[in-house]
């Protein structure tokens, strides 16, 4: 074999070698990315108080994700308001009870008490729901209008 030819051979193994670390690189790198994590079936539940009882609002969903959920950061706020929260304002609000509910999906639910005080000096009209999913990976996803509800006046 020439010479040329030799260092043709050693030149296509070298770069088939390199091509080989990256593409390991690359795989290795995507899968631990972390994914987001999705929210699905998401109800909610206002119940007005009355002169014996408090009310209550409920927020329910199904999160996945494939490493599991750490948590869920869930705000309700008036429609009316126009304060469109983003990411960063829930990482310090309420969190939602989450339970596995089946592989890697947590029922996650969200509930307060209103009292009739409260509901009196909430506005009324559309609320909506605002919610910050945590994945045990560091994935997070995160909802601006997650659901709505009404609060009757």
């Amino acid at each position: 074999m020439s010479v040329s030819k030799r260092a043709l051979v050693f030149s296509l193994v070298g770069v088939a070698a390199v091509g080989g670390v990256v593409a390991a690189g690359l795989a290795a790198s995507a899968a631990s990315t972390p994914t987001e994590p999705t929210l699905t079936n998401g109800s909610t539940r206002y119940v007005a108080p009355t002169a014996s009882a408090d009310g209550s609002f409920t927020y329910t969903v199904d999160v996945t994700d494939d490493s599991g959920i750490r948590g869920l950061k869930v705000v309700a706020w008036p429609a009316s308001s126009k304060l469109n929260p983003i990411a960063a304002d829930l990482r310090d609000v309420d969190s939602a009870t989450c339970k596995p509910a089946s592989g890697d999906t947590s029922r996650c639910t969200y509930t307060f008490k209103v009292t009739e005080k409260e509901a009196a000096d909430a506005a009324k009209g559309t609320w909506n729901v605002s919610t910050l999913a945590t994945a045990k990976d560091g994935g997070t996803a995160f909802v601006s209008e997650a659901a709505a509800f009404e609060v009757a006046g």
